[in-house]
């Protein structure tokens, strides 16, 4: 048992802290697409081969709108009010990148709004909350502080895009998604829930922090 948890320690400090570190280290940032997948795929692999979750996997696709008709409604609530901020964020400090992919491509736009949520909100969610929660919840006593480190490692993973407005969103976002999927056990919800903020940034201007443009220069 002392050898698993050793095991489990030695592999969370790797997914979570020396590989983003080793993206940035190494300038390859750039195919931050691909090695989100690649985590993907190795977590789908232990998640399937190791733990046999098939039939569980596939009940994180449904959820009962009775059960969380309450905490679905706190979260479209606590999004809109995170919108309005973050729109006079980005309005005083950051004005010139407000509507940037609007005035500057809108078919790029739409491309993002439709292809965020399946090729980049879905497999984070699957990482740093159904695989996390289930693979290392072991390892803390609290459920509070397996949330907490899911939110710093959700963190850290995002200093690939080589700036401070990325890591500093995300440590809020990864809270808010690991109390989510604690609440809810549903991945379908918080991968919603995630599209809803993903989306919103680059609808917003601030998803230039988060992809192409701030990496790129």
């Amino acid at each position: 048992l002392l050898m698993i948890k050793n095991i489990k320690i030695l592999e969370l400090f790797t997914l979570g802290f020396i590989f983003p570190f080793s993206i940035v280290i190494f300038n390859l940032s750039q195919y931050i697409l691909i090695a989100l997948w690649a985590v993907f795929i190795y977590a789908l692999i232990l998640y399937f081969v190791l733990y046999k979750r098939k039939v569980e996997f596939l009940n994180f696709f449904k959820f009962s709108l009775k059960e969380h008709k309450k905490y679905i409604f706190f979260i479209f609530i606590r999004w809109i009010i995170i919108s309005v901020l973050l729109f006079f964020f980005t309005k005083y400090f950051f004005p010139e990148k407000l509507f940037f992919i609007q005035k500057n491509n809108q078919e790029l736009l739409f491309k993002i709004l439709f292809f965020y949520p399946i090729i980049s909100a879905y497999p984070q969610e699957f990482i740093f909350c159904t695989f996390f929660f289930l693979r290392y919840s072991s390892l803390f006593i609290e459920d509070k502080k397996i949330i907490i480190m899911s939110a710093i490692i959700f963190c850290f993973s995002h200093i690939f895009a080589l700036n401070f407005i990325a890591p500093l969103l995300s440590i809020f976002g990864g809270y808010f998604f690991a109390s989510t999927y604690k609440k809810t056990k549903s991945l379908m919800i918080v991968s919603l829930e995630h599209a809803l903020y993903g989306n919103t940034l680059f609808y917003l201007g601030l998803g230039w922090f988060f992809w192409g443009g701030s990496v790129g220069q």
